[in-house]
């Protein structure tokens, strides 16, 4: 894992933050993660398992520390960890049928479901759900789901470009 890599994953994490507090909540309080979003792009951008697992693990801790779901704080940690794990696998997956835009999307779409899945089971465990699992899945997940599906195209697009504008002037500096 190089530097450059961690303090651009870093620089993507953090606007991913700064995303999450400016998006108004759905339902009960509840509001998509676009913090998932940017671990799915950092993850097939750069591909690196270990630099994957610190986005997973710093978006989790970021996530716990501002949530606002009852028992989300452990919750959070296990979703982002687990999903981190399903997604990473399922990316080298789908990559052999799809190009990287799509990717993005489908991967977001998945992930997100997947996330919200085990965010909602784990937070089942621990305290007694705000609403019926179905309800907050229907209600909640699903509309991430297609949130978090068109940002992470849009940002896919812009994140790919920035990295490839990069790749390309370091290429040519070289020569």
């Amino acid at each position: 894992m190089r530097t450059k890599d961690l303090a651009q994953a870093s620089l993507l994490v953090a606007i991913a933050m700064i995303l999450r507090s400016l998006t108004p909540p759905i339902f009960l309080g509840m509001k998509p993660d676009l913090t998932l979003t940017m671990m799915f792009i950092i993850l097939i951008v750069k591909r690196d398992i270990k630099l994957g697992f610190l986005v997973a693990l710093a978006t989790a801790i970021f996530t716990a520390l501002t949530t606002t779901f009852p028992g989300g704080q452990i919750a959070n940690i296990v979703d982002k960890l687990l999903t981190f794990v399903i997604v990473y696998n399922l990316i080298s997956v789908f990559n052999k049928f799809m190009q990287r835009k799509t990717l993005a999307g489908v991967t977001t779409a998945v992930g997100t479901i997947i996330s919200g899945s085990i965010f909602l089971t784990i937070a089942s465990m621990l305290v007694d759900l705000p609403a019926p699992f179905s309800a907050l899945f229907i209600s909640v997940v699903l509309p991430a789901a297609v949130v978090n599906t068109i940002a992470a195209v849009i940002l896919f697009s812009v994140v790919d470009f920035a990295i490839d504008v990069e790749y390309n002037q370091v290429e040519n500096e070289t020569l």
